[in-house]
């Protein structure tokens, strides 16, 4: 296949410079660096915490930032590597800054990163709290069934990490509850009116109350209607 035209191969002023651009066209390489970092910092925020997971946003931001002006420099012949080295140079301070920026500034690294949030206490979900996370039921289950809890009556109390990590406290053997089992064969058995007395616990929250026989209530805390038998089993490690 031809090219349109003629390309000399190790050309230094090519790898290093476009004739296409002028000079000033470098403070638009930062600002466009500037604008991208931010957005990219943006759209991971929107993401939520579950997003990120395990890297820091500042280091998944600084892969994506800098994953295509790499690219774009090994693979294209009009890409010059002094613009590419300024992406780098620009991108890496940025990092740094903001990094220094979550040291020096507390409130600014908790809202950039994010603080512990407290999603389980009492073997009850923090409704207001959990909604705020962009979390849903099913992906807190499957990360409370890692550390082989059955039911929310086992959990003291669960945090999401910034990282998006979920760490769980437990209850003492002695001191574990009836709780919402969390087990997904259990949570397919949802009633709206129960068939038999017996404490029942809130499909959306794990509030747990006593209903009887044919009864029917909402969820004081949720003011949902849904019901799940409660599950009394101990935690076995």
């Amino acid at each position: 296949m031809l090219l349109a035209t003629d390309i000399t191969p190790l050309d230094w002023h090519r790898m290093l410079w476009s004739d296409e651009a002028p000079p000033l066209f470098l403070l638009e390489v930062v600002l466009r660096c500037l604008l991208t970092y931010l957005m990219v910092i943006g759209v991971l925020r929107l993401t939520g915490r579950r997003g990120v997971r395990q890297l820091s946003i500042f280091e998944l931001s600084i892969i994506l930032a800098l994953g295509s002006a790499a690219g774009d420099t090994m693979m294209y012949h009009d890409t010059p590597l002094l613009h590419a080295l300024l992406v780098f140079a620009v991108v890496s301070g940025l990092y740094w800054a903001f990094n220094r920026a979550t040291e020096k500034f507390p409130r600014f690294s908790d809202w950039l990163e994010g603080a512990p949030v407290l999603l389980v206490e009492d073997g009850r979900i923090q409704i207001e709290e959990f909604r705020r996370q962009n979390l849903t039921q099913k992906e807190l289950f499957g990360e409370l069934r890692q550390f082989q809890v059955e039911h929310l009556g086992q959990v003291r109390r669960a945090y999401i990490e910034a990282t998006g990590n979920v760490s769980v406290y437990f209850y003492e053997d002695d001191e574990q509850r009836a709780g919402l089992p969390i087990w997904p064969e259990r949570l397919n058995q949802i009633q709206q009116q129960v068939t038999a007395a017996a404490p029942y616990a809130c499909a959306c929250c794990g509030y747990v109350r006593e209903l009887p026989a044919g009864g029917v209530a909402r969820c004081p805390v949720c003011a949902a209607d849904e019901w799940i038998l409660a599950e009394k089993t101990r935690r076995v490690a």
